[in-house]
């Protein structure tokens, strides 16, 4: 999570609006044929995914059981390594 992102606010906004562990719904927005990568944040998870129009990106979204809120910071973050894609 880049772009001067405030974790903690995060970390806190999470804490109060689940009770872990919990369902978390995951959304990214990926260039067309990094979808795989995005499946490898969290592997035996079922992926959603959705053609933009042109077929340039892929909208993908993954519900995962996540056992604290860090380990939700910990998906995003390892997104943001992933180049071209938007986490939501």
């Amino acid at each position: 999570m880049e772009r001067n992102f405030d974790t903690l606010a995060f970390k806190e906004k999470l804490e109060n609006q689940h009770s872990f562990p919990a369902l978390y719904m995951f959304k990214f927005i990926v260039p067309s044929g990094k979808e795989n990568k995005i499946a490898e944040l969290l592997p035996n998870n079922e992926m959603k995914l959705k053609s933009s129009s042109k077929g340039n990106y892929v909208s993908a979204t993954i519900k995962a059981m996540m056992p604290d809120s860090q380990s939700i910071i910990d998906v995003y973050e390892n997104a943001a390594k992933i180049e071209g894609v938007i986490s939501l």
